[in-house]
């Protein structure tokens, strides 16, 4: 998909989210697919397993599935909805808008990009028949997220709401936008996620000089921890599309720099398809296409663990070992799992200098 048309995909869907989103009440069709999601993770808790498995060959994460269901995550209802460690640190909204001001004040920009859930993006996949609203199943499902990415906008926070996209672009040829077995995004749903996130910064650096990467697809066959979860050897593997960068003529890893103005920050979907072994590949994830959507590396700030506080004290470490770190940085992308919201052991303030 070219810039433009993506660009005018999100404008229009954006502003159809907006007008549905003016009603006070949680529609009938999103209230039951909250319910669904609750009962299908404690079910799969009670189990003792971290995989649901649904239709033609999907499976998905519980304790996705458990954010889901739990309704709204800040303010009042935080400590409750989540599975912080300390009630103090349940509501993620605090520590966010910390992070932005911090941030701010360095004349940084920050952008929250959350990954939408898969259940979010492929309902009718869940083992259950989903409700759908009058306009069909296209329609969004994800009400309280929404909800909270308007507290974030409010506070001036820019947020980079994908799902709409990725719900348009669901069906794509080249495959699905996310691993039938495993929790993360596919390599298709790593692209699409690039190009939006180049949407919104790539401006910045208009006058900045280029480099040249190259894009070139592959199909690898992965052990997604979905599939892995499940115990079941004769299970066939899954196979993905993924788009492999490299410099124009060259071949081999496209190294992250820690002199990039743009930080990708965040959980194990910064390092799925780029970080190898257990992130399934090499050379083809976020940081991979972002290098070829911006022409230059970004530095990468990702964890293989919560995206939340963890990867925010690693950014801190950075500073630590360096003290010119934040020089000539532009731009933070915080990109992480959307139910790290819930599923976190909790977000904590952490400061980004020493």
């Amino acid at each position: 998909m070219n810039r433009l048309l993506f660009f005018l995909i999100l404008l229009a869907l954006t502003a159809a989210d907006a007008r549905a989103d003016d009603t006070n009440g949680v529609p009938d069709y999103a209230q039951a697919f909250q319910t669904q999601c609750a009962a299908l993770a404690q079910a799969a808790e009670a189990r003792g397993t971290m995989t649901v498995i649904g239709r033609d060959g999907w499976l998905f994460l519980a304790s996705e599935l458990r954010h889901l269901g739990v309704g709204p995550f800040w303010g009042a209802p935080a400590a409750k909805a989540s599975r912080a460690i300390k009630p103090d640190q349940a509501d993620p909204l605090p520590a966010i808008a910390d992070f932005h001001k911090q941030l701010t004040a360095m004349g940084v920009e920050l952008l929250v990009v959350p990954v939408p859930p898969k259940a979010v993006i492929y309902p009718d996949s869940l083992p259950d028949k989903v409700p759908c609203a009058p306009t069909g199943c296209s329609s969004r499902l994800d009400i309280t997220l929404q909800a909270f990415y308007g507290q974030l906008r409010n506070k001036g926070i820019h947020v980079l709401d994908l799902t709409s996209v990725f719900i348009k672009n669901r069906s794509k040829p080249e495959g699905a936008l996310y691993c039938r077995q495993d929790s993360h995004w596919s390599g298709n749903g790593c692209v699409l996620a690039a190009t939006g996130i180049g949407m919104e910064i790539s401006a910045t650096f208009n006058n900045q000089p280029k480099q040249t990467f190259t894009g070139e697809w592959d199909t690898v066959e992965i052990s997604g921890d979905l599939w892995q979860a499940l115990g079941d050897p004769k299970s066939p593997k899954e196979q993905v599309r993924i788009r492999r960068v490299s410099r124009t003529g060259q071949r081999g890893t496209v190294e992250p720099s820690s002199k990039s103005p743009v930080i990708l920050l965040g959980d194990s979907h910064g390092l799925v398809f780029h970080g190898g072994d257990d992130m399934l590949a090499r050379d083809a994830g976020l940081s991979d296409q972002l290098a070829l959507e911006l022409g230059f590396p970004v530095d990468l700030v990702a964890v293989r663990g919560s995206g939340a506080t963890p990867s925010r004290i690693n950014l801190l470490r950075r500073a630590q070992k360096d003290p010119h770190y934040w020089a000539g940085k532009k731009w933070v992308v915080w990109c992480f799992s959307a139910r790290e919201f819930t599923e976190s052991d909790g977000w904590r303030k952490v400061p980004v200098k020493p």
